[in-house]
């Protein structure tokens, strides 16, 4: 997993969001449209009893006028928010007195009714009381209306309002249940390629523990075969190494014995060959051990004393090779890791400048200390590597060809190896000064005071 999303199409995260928002929108939708007419038709059935009530009492008064004056004065009187009320005759009547609009017919029945008026349409309530009196109790549909909007509205902003609310909040639920299956992403793109430790599923969703079981299974399966590859490499190259030394043994001492001139040319050629071959054997061997998981913290190691310790197994190869050899800086930190890992690291970088700087060059070791971190520095007057072929020249058995040198290739992937077995980093670098040669910097994780030496 390399912690990068895929598609929006693609997420399980942005599925479930969509079709729970998608169920949240439609039923808000079907709620809001049930409550809105729901709520319109219950303002109508209250505006209605409303009617009813207003009408009721009016046709109980004992002083009900019958003269049109009064009845007049009486119509002009609002019992509630545009609502009128209007004396009218009984059926076959007319009045002489016309009185105020609207007009509602002598003929409109007793009871609830939707009358036309002009261009008004009307909701009527009309009442007959005991003494013959008709009373008309009215009120504009528009009016009705709008009040049957304006509380069906409030009835249903709060589903419009939770909605968008629930719609987000789900959105978020959904991002924060997935945000242990992210964090499970960025720690394995995380992981050191030697890191095959067991995926811990303590902090995920138990509907993904299978998936985790299985992953686990793949590693441990991973695991087998990369130590079952690793021993066999280590097994095969310590057999080879007896028959090797019998070998070189058995050259040793034919060259000691007298011969024609071109079979002991032919002889140093095998014993050449053979040490070649005794040293990529040893080179296999610490690579195979450098890929072992490595059990217990690492120790801190004065990185100076390493690398006097390496010096003392390299300097007859500068001497012989009239390489100026030495450490500059009085720089004395310590590093975390194994004491043999650091040495090895330590000396197949000053080797690989010894073997490559030609006669009279110079091999510098500088150490350093920057923003807590060490920097070791390995320059030399070699012809360099070329910048294309830096990266590889880590991979195991590649060599950068036409530079006269014979080895095995397996020096640079050995200190590749332990760099990333103690979380530093191995860079190949031109020389700061324009110069000819190759600048190795590794710089190591966290930088530690050296531990003072116990007086004896």
């Amino acid at each position: 997993m390399d912690g990068r999303e895929g598609p929006v199409a693609a997420s399980l995260r942005f599925r479930l969001s969509l079709w729970i928002s998608t169920a949240i929108v439609l039923g808000a939708t079907v709620a809001g449209l049930y409550s809105w007419t729901e709520a319109t038709a219950e303002a109508h059935r209250g505006q209605d009893t409303q009617l009813r009530q207003v009408g009721y009492l009016i046709s109980r008064l004992d002083a009900v006028p019958t003269s049109p004056m009064p009845r007049e004065r009486v119509g002009d009187v609002d019992f509630d928010a545009r609502l009128i009320v209007r004396f009218i005759d009984a059926p076959g009547r007319t009045s002489s007195h016309a009185g105020r609009p609207p007009f509602f017919s002598p003929s409109l029945p007793d009871g609830l009714q939707t009358v036309a008026v002009g261009n008004e349409t009307w909701r009527v309530f009309v009442r007959t009381n005991s003494k013959g009196v008709r009373v008309a109790v009215a009120q504009q549909t528009a009016v009705r209306d709008a009040a049957a909007r304006s509380s069906a509205l409030r009835t249903v902003m709060p589903i419009l309002f939770l909605g968008p609310v629930l719609v987000l909040l789900v959105t978020l639920l959904v991002r924060a249940m997935f945000r242990p299956l992210q964090r499970l992403a960025v720690r394995l793109g995380e992981r050191r390629e030697n890191d095959l430790g067991e995926v811990d599923r303590a902090a995920l969703p138990s509907e993904v523990w299978p998936f985790v079981s299985a992953i686990n299974k793949l590693i441990a399966r991973t695991v087998r075969a990369l130590s079952l590859q690793r021993r066999f490499i280590a097994d095969a190259a310590h057999e080879l190494r007896s028959p090797m030394t019998a070998m070189s043994l058995q050259a040793e001492r034919l060259a000691a014995s007298d011969m024609p001139d071109e079979a002991r040319a032919r002889l140093e050629a095998l014993s050449a060959g053979l040490s070649r071959t005794r040293v990529m054997l040893d080179q296999l061997l610490a690579l195979a051990r450098t890929q072992e998981s490595r059990v217990g913290q690492p120790t801190q190691v004065p990185l100076k004393k390493a690398i006097q310790e390496c010096l003392e197994d390299l300097v007859p190869l500068a001497e012989a090779k009239g390489i100026d050899l030495g450490v500059v800086g009085d720089a004395d930190p310590a590093v975390g890791g194994r004491p043999v890992d650091i040495a090895s690291l330590v000396k197949n970088l000053v080797d690989n400048a010894i073997r490559y700087t030609p006669p009279g060059g110079r091999v510098d070791i500088n150490l350093a200390e920057v923003d807590g971190r060490v920097v070791l520095d390995i320059d030399d007057t070699g012809p360099g590597i070329p910048e294309q072929e830096r990266a590889r020249v880590f991979d195991p058995f590649y060599r950068v060809l036409g530079n006269g040198e014979i080895g095995s290739g397996l020096g640079l992937a050995i200190t590749a190896s332990i760099a990333d077995q103690i979380g530093a980093t191995i860079a190949l670098l031109d020389k700061p000064d324009g110069t000819p040669g190759l600048r190795a910097r590794v710089t190591f994780a966290h930088a530690a005071p050296a531990a003072a030496p116990r007086d004896a």
